[in-house]
């Protein structure tokens, strides 16, 4: 009987000691919280991060949809404050300044220096990962802006060849401006240009200073320089020919002009692809004509890693490798048509394999040569709602000098 009761407690301590074993190696949960959209890449991105989980046994990610950028940053704010932070964010590199401001990430620079995490990146992506000498993100994807055309209505006007100036892209417009019916009115414009002083004009405006030759200062967008003028006066000389359409206020992303044919031209980025591709409708792509330099603007999306605690930070890093390696790059450009962030992965074979297939994301990889970074300084917010008010305002109708007059007192000063 003494022997029975002696082995009945062996048999629960036993028990007992492997229920403590299997609590000790349940998985650790990191949250990361993002704004991807359309949903289907939603979809794709959560396919993605489940590759990641299965391959994993002690961590796993929970990616939570919080919104645009817009919703996401009082929930950010808020967050960081509470001490109750995401471990992840995925967000634009705009926000690193405001986010360094509240203590409330990991800087990355002895990180990415290591394996070669950092010389295998496009080298354009490094200027939106810096803030104040420390790299702060890791680039989730990125694009950049073209102008997308019509080649079936190219033809019809008698185009042969691609605007590469400002000046040939003014005279393309104008041939391209037609009036069918007579009545005194397009009924095909050569461009559209975005109306608004949100983000979105800005962002299609920028190319074209930096094309200018424009210079970001000290974090900031000079405006009473030649270059910022210049772009101005460009832009507003389009309208004057009469050969640019404005969008609808704050719609200047909106296709359906370029779709019906009203419209010839417009500047949007490679997103664009795969919807385009589905209307049945001709297009092509080609390069931001120059006006003293080629240039572009960098687009896309960065994670940051938020400051929690040493084993969550460094079960976190392992996600971020995740999303560094070819299998994520390389599956996310074939399924989204955003570029790989890395060189590896662009050289790919199977990435190689689809660039073949989709010959037009050339003019994107080609562009990220002369592609630029956005300043993403604590002050951008002030930076973009100057420029964009200054923007608009020369779009309709005041002189760029008025207009820079009227709104420099927006800008941070560029001492």
């Amino acid at each position: 009987m003494k022997r029975l009761l002696v082995s009945l407690l062996l048999s629960i301590l036993l028990l007992g000691c492997q229920g403590s074993g299997s609590s000790d190696i349940t998985p650790l949960t990191l949250t990361l919280w993002h704004g991807i959209n359309p949903p289907s890449n939603r979809v794709i991105f959560e396919q993605l991060v489940a590759q990641f989980n299965a391959q994993q046994t002690d961590i796993q990610v929970q990616p939570i949809y919080v919104g645009q950028a817009d919703q996401q940053f009082p929930k950010i704010l808020t967050a960081i404050v509470g001490n109750s932070p995401p471990d992840l964010l995925w967000f634009d590199s705009l926000l690193t300044g405001r986010l360094v401001d509240l203590q409330g990430i990991v800087p990355l620079t002895d990180w990415l220096n290591q394996g070669g995490r950092l010389a295998n990146l496009d080298p354009s992506l490094i200027p939106g990962m810096t803030f104040e000498g420390e790299l702060w993100s890791v680039p989730f994807t990125t694009s950049n802006l073209g102008i997308f055309y019509r080649p079936d209505l190219f033809a019809a006007a008698g185009i042969t060849q691609l605007p590469r100036t400002w000046e040939e892209l003014a005279q393309v417009a104008q041939k391209l401006t037609q009036d069918r019916n007579g009545d005194g009115r397009p009924d095909q414009y050569g461009l559209l240009l975005p109306l608004g002083k949100g983000e979105w004009t800005v962002f299609s405006w920028l190319p074209f200073w930096f094309s200018a030759g424009g210079e970001v200062v000290n974090g900031t967008v000079p405006l009473l320089t030649e270059a910022s003028l210049g772009a101005l006066h460009f832009w507003q000389k389009l309208l004057h020919m009469g050969v640019a359409l404005l969008s609808a206020p704050e719609r200047g992303y909106e296709q359906e002009g370029f779709i019906q044919g009203r419209v010839a031209m417009q500047i949007t980025g490679p997103w664009t692809l795969g919807y385009l591709s589905q209307t049945g409708v001709p297009f092509s792509v080609m390069p931001i004509p120059q006006a003293v330099r080629p240039a572009t603007i960098v687009g896309g999306a960065n994670v940051f890693l938020m400051r929690t605690n040493p084993r969550r930070e460094q079960a976190a890093l392992r996600f971020l490798d995740y999303i560094l390696g070819d299998e994520f790059q390389v599956a996310w450009a074939r399924q989204t048509g955003a570029l790989p962030v890395t060189q590896s992965a662009r050289q790919d074979p199977e990435y190689q394999a689809f660039l073949a297939d989709h010959p037009l994301l050339q003019v994107f990889l080609t562009q990220t040569q002369v592609a630029y970074s956005r300043p993403n300084g604590a002050d951008y917010n002030r930076l973009s709602n100057c420029l964009g008010r200054t923007i608009e305002a020369t779009l309709l109708g005041q002189t760029p000098e008025r207009a820079v007059a009227q709104n420099r007192q927006r800008c941070p000063a560029a001492s």
